[in-house]
């Protein structure tokens, strides 16, 4: 059977409205991004305008033909029409483990007048997710350290820790290099990251923007799915690096910060992991 791989951006991705569509589909990449300027249509839906100065982030799926045919029905997209609502190109897809070309909806030229508003960010979850309040946040390196935030004076804003997050899938690297050294990153390329899972209010992102970077482009907010005591919490916020590079061991004073805010937290194993990993990375 011949399969198929898809980027999708909006509605199809995880527990948005018409994933459904693709429950049966092998999820390749959730951190995957392209080229593209996306926009709300006010619609309840985004579209996506071919754009190489821009980037738009989604998820990779391999389908079959049968559910590739589904997708066409919902995108209103037919090879012969001329009057499709997208239409479908192959694309190259970017992901934490490499490039892929995939199939990836576009809205058509004569349908332009339906994208209202620029999605800035190029993510359809962040921009809607965001605005919820409360906001359930997964902080897996500096951030677990309370210290931080007093020293901010932003601590009022993280009083309220859920529990250790188990995010599975992923790995715990040190990816953006700052001048004194590494700082933590998630990285899709499976294993297990234990943190900190905060409750906090909608008017402490900005923060949190500033803190990460996320305006000059060095961590971009995201959204996971994790465990907390066995439960699964559905679209918690977290943040990765945006342009990774190979692994740079962090200084001490940051590293400290990991171990002094995971300690009751996180897991004796997870932690001795974690230094372990840096004991090599200071030999390299």
């Amino acid at each position: 059977m011949e399969r198929y791989f898809v980027f999708v951006y909006g509605t199809l991705r995880r527990h948005e409205r018409n994933h459904y569509l693709l429950e049966e589909a092998e999820l390749v990449a959730e951190q995957a991004w392209t080229e593209g300027k996306l926009f709300d249509t006010g619609f309840g839906y985004p579209a996506l305008q071919e754009s190489a100065a821009d980037v738009v982030y989604g998820e990779l799926y391999l389908v079959t033909e049968d559910q590739l045919h589904r997708l066409d029905e919902l995108e209103g997209y037919s090879v012969k029409a001329l009057d499709n609502l997208y239409n479908r190109k192959i694309q190259l897809i970017s992901h934490d483990t490499g490039k892929t070309k995939a199939y990836i909806y576009t809205i058509a030229k004569h349908n332009s007048h339906m994208l209202k508003t620029q999605i800035k960010s190029g993510d359809w979850k962040e921009y809607h997710l965001r605005k919820q309040d409360p906001i359930l946040y997964f902080a897996y390196g500096s951030c677990m350290d309370p210290a931080r935030f007093k020293l901010a004076k932003v601590d009022q804003y993280f009083q309220k820790v859920i529990g250790t997050g188990i995010l599975h899938g992923y790995t715990l690297r040190y990816s953006v290099t700052m001048p004194d050294g590494g700082r933590a990153d998630i990285v899709e390329e499976g294993g297990v990251v234990e943190g900190k899972v905060y409750e906090i209010p909608t008017d402490c992102v900005p923060y949190l923007y500033r803190r990460e970077g996320v305006g000059s482009r060095l961590y971009r907010p995201t959204f996971v799915d994790l465990f907390i005591n066995g439960s699964l919490y559905k679209d918690v916020m977290t943040f990765t690096v945006v342009n990774k590079e190979a692994e740079t061991a962090p200084p001490e004073h940051y590293f400290e910060e990991i171990i002094r805010g995971g300690t009751g937290f996180l897991s004796e194993a997870y932690l001795e992991e974690l230094k372990n990993h840096i004991k090599i990375l200071c030999k390299q």
